[in-house]
């Protein structure tokens, strides 16, 4: 592409947050001869009011492209594309008249990214809001200054079902998981073996087209990643020590297992 990276561009005070986006031939296209993006810190859960939503696509029409992404890979309100000159009066808006911070950029600590957690989820194993909302302000240093020879990201899964795959997009991974049994109704778990109407596997998700009935000895048991699990006549049996917490038969029959209480 005719783009070169510019690396961090910094509003006075911050070493990251803005990233910096020139045009390799300016004279053919004067009109993005820096076209630098900005990072917005994403609040905990990503909960945003709509009035908070309005005041910055407001900013960034006036002061940008008016291009966003909600979000990028990395976590953050992406803001796409604006000049230097704007980029201190961005960032006196939003610290000044939104009460909001921008987020990481470069050799540092990203800005921590987290799942819906125990505020919409019932499979939440701990209160990921709280966790991300205290890693946000315990390390606001690192997430401004860089002083790491590569980036650094936090990411905070509520259960192992992994909704923001902290495993594969961070570098330290938060996952809940319980200390207890996993809590079996047996009257659901045969519900789900007789086909009935009301009791879908995987919650109706695959639904769209026939499946077959449902068989809870090859879409469930065996596919137990260590095999701690087996039918006794009509009683469901989880090998609860060996058990590594993968999820997969709770995702499959939600109404028959549930996560443990502690």
């Amino acid at each position: 592409t005719h783009w070169k990276h510019g690396g961090i561009v910094g509003v006075f005070g911050y070493g990251g947050g803005v990233i910096g986006r020139y045009c390799d031939q300016p004279g053919m296209f004067p009109g993005v001869e820096h076209f630098h993006t900005m990072r917005v810190n994403q609040p905990a859960g990503k909960y945003y009011t709509t009035d908070y939503l309005r005041q910055l696509t407001k900013l960034w029409d006036m002061r940008g492209s008016g291009m966003t992404n909600m979000h990028g890979a990395t976590g953050d309100i992406i803001l796409l594309g604006t000049t230097t000159p704007q980029l201190e009066e961005v960032f006196w808006e939003l610290t000044h008249n939104l009460d909001q911070d921008l987020g990481g950029s470069g050799s540092n600590l990203r800005t921590p990214a987290d799942c819906l957690g125990s505020s919409r989820c019932e499979y939440a194993c701990y209160d990921t809001n709280a966790l991300c909302h205290f890693l946000t302000n315990e390390y606001q240093d690192e997430l401004h200054r860089p002083a790491f020879p590569y980036k650094f990201k936090f990411k905070l899964d509520g259960c192992p079902n992994g909704c923001v795959a902290s495993i594969a997009r961070s570098d330290m991974s938060f996952i809940g998981t319980w200390k207890d049994n996993i809590k079996i109704d047996q009257d659901a778990v045969n519900k789900y073996i007789e086909n009935d109407a009301a009791y879908p596997a995987n919650a109706g998700a695959h639904k769209g087209r026939d499946w077959g009935p449902f068989d809870i000895q090859k879409e469930v048991i065996n596919l137990c990643p260590t095999g701690c699990m087996k039918m006794d006549g009509k009683e469901l049996k989880i090998d609860n020590p060996n058990c590594n917490r993968c999820m997969h038969c709770i995702n499959v029959m939600p109404r028959a297992l549930k996560i443990g209480d502690v």
